[in-house]
C-alpha cells in the first residue's frame, strides 16, 4: 500500500461548440515574459496549450537572449485555458490564462521556476506551496509504512493512516476555504477539478457551478464543468423529473409536464447509437402492449443532424413523442438527469416522480405489468 500525496475526480472538458444561451466570448492577448537565471543564449523557451484529449498544442516558442530574457505574445479564445510553458526541456511552469494577463517569469538553471502576474497564479502558487508541503510528509509517512509493514507493525500502521488521514483533512478544509475568495476564476475550476470529490463536495461542486452559469459570457472549461456537474447530480429513484420543454420533429413544443397522469418513459437515445437501435423494436413492444393503460413515452435523442433523427424514428417506427435539442452530448436535458451514456431510461409515475432507472427488455416489461396491469 502507498499513501497518495493528490487526488483527482473530474474531468474537464473542452467542448467544442458552446451550450445553447451561452454568450460568444471574445479572444484576448497575453504576455509571458521572463529572465532564466544561468539560461545559455539560444536556448529554447516553447510554450504549450493543453487539450480536450490530453495532448498538448504548440502556441508559440522563442530563444532567450544572451542575458537569459525571453518574451512571448498569444490569444486566449475560450475564457480560460491551461497552458504550460517549457524552458529549454529543464523545467515546466503552468499558466492559468484568462487573457489580459502579463506574466512575469523567474527561473533559474537548476529547474525552479516562478509565475506571478495574476490572481490565477498566486492562488496556484498558495495551494502548490500545500501540496509540496504535504507531498514531503507522505514521502516520509510511505518510508515509515514500509518499514512498519515489513516488521508487521499493526499499530504503527494505524498510527501513519490516522495521522495521513488527519493531515489530509486539514489541507482540504484550507484548500475549501478559498473557493469563496476565488470566485468564478480559472483556478477554482482547476481546484475543483484536482481536489474535490463529488461523493462528498457535490454542495461545493454544483454552487460553483451555479456561480459560473451566471457568467456572461461563460468560459469554455466552464461550460464543461457545468455540464459534468449536472450529470453527477443527475436525477434520482424517487426526484420528481425535472421538467422541460423540446421541439418535435415538426418544430412543435412538447412540455414533459403535460403527460402527468400518466406514467411516462423517458428514453434518452440517438440514431447513432447502436444499442439504442437494437433495444427500440422492444421499446416499440412495450408501447403497443401498455399505450391504453395509461402509459406513454418521451424520446429524447442526443442527435446532431435532424434528418438522421426523423429518419431513424419512421424506420424504427417509433410512434410516441419525441423531441431534441440537436447538440448530441450538450444536450441540457440529458445533462440535467446526469445521463452519461445511451440507451438511459427513466420511469416516471403519474405524479412525474422517477419510480426506476435504466430498465430494458424483460426488466422493463416487468415494471409495466405490476404498475398498470
Amino acid at each position: 500500500m502507498k499513501l497518495s500525496n493528490t487526488k483527482y475526480f473530474l474531468t474537464l472538458i473542452l467542448l467544442v461548440s458552446c451550450f445553447a444561451g451561452f454568450a460568444q466570448i471574445s479572444p484576448k492577448s497575453f504576455t509571458v515574459a521572463g529572465n532564466v537565471k544561468g539560461g545559455a543564449k539560444g536556448e529554447k523557451v516553447v510554450l504549450l496549450q493543453s487539450m480536450a484529449n490530453g495532448s498538448a498544442m504548440k502556441v508559440d516558442s522563442t530563444q532567450l537572449s544572451a542575458d537569459g530574457s525571453f518574451s512571448m505574445k498569444a490569444t486566449e479564445k475560450d475564457g480560460g485555458s491551461f497552458f504550460t510553458l517549457n524552458i529549454a526541456d529543464r523545467q515546466k511552469a503552468v499558466l492559468l490564462v484568462e487573457g489580459g494577463e502579463v506574466f512575469s517569469v523567474n527561473a533559474n538553471s537548476q529547474g525552479k521556476v516562478q509565475v506571478t502576474g495574476s490572481k490565477n497564479m498566486d492562488y496556484y502558487a498558495k495551494i502548490d506551496q500545500r501540496m509540496q508541503a504535504f507531498a514531503a510528509k507522505v514521502t516520509i509517512w510511505n518510508e515509515e509504512f514500509a518499514k512498519a509493514e515489513e516488521k508487521k507493525d499493526t499499530k504503527k500502521i494505524q498510527e501513519i493512516q490516522s495521522a495521513y488521514a488527519a493531515a489530509d483533512k486539514i489541507r482540504m478544509d484550507e484548500i475549501k476555504r478559498l473557493f469563496p475568495e476565488m470566485g468564478t476564476s480559472l483556478i477554482a475550476l482547476f481546484t475543483a477539478n484536482n481536489f474535490l470529490n463529488p461523493d462528498s463536495d457535490l454542495p461545493l461542486l454544483k454552487q460553483l457551478a451555479a456561480d459560473f452559469e451566471k457568467v456572461s459570457p461563460v468560459p469554455t472549461l466552464a461550460q464543461g464543468f457545468i455540464g459534468q456537474v449536472k450529470r453527477m447530480a443527475g436525477v434520482a429513484i424517487g426526484d420528481v423529473a425535472p421538467d422541460f420543454t423540446l421541439n418535435d420533429p415538426e418544430g412543435k413544443p412538447v412540455q414533459l409536464s403535460s403527460l402527468r397522469g400518466k406514467y411516462v418513459l423517458i428514453d434518452f437515445w440517438a440514431s447513432w447509437c447502436g444499442p439504442c437501435r437494437q433495444e427500440n423494436p422492444n421499446v416499440v413492444r412495450m408501447y403497443g402492449k401498455f399505450k391504453d393503460k395509461g402509459f406513454s413515452i418521451y424520446g429524447v435523442s442526443l442527435d446532431k443532424e435532424a434528418n438522421a433523427w426523423k429518419a431513424a424514428i419512421k424506420k424504427d417506427n417509433l410512434t410516441w413523442l419525441h423531441g431534441s435539442e440537436l447538440k448530441h452530448w450538450n444536450s441540457a436535458v440529458a445533462q440535467t438527469y446526469g445521463v452519461t451514456g445511451i440507451p438511459a431510461t427513466y420511469l416516471l409515475d403519474r405524479e412525474g416522480k422517477v419510480v426506476a432507472k435504466n430498465l430494458r427488455g424483460a426488466a422493463l416489461e416487468a415494471k409495466l405489468t405490476e404498475l398498470l396491469q
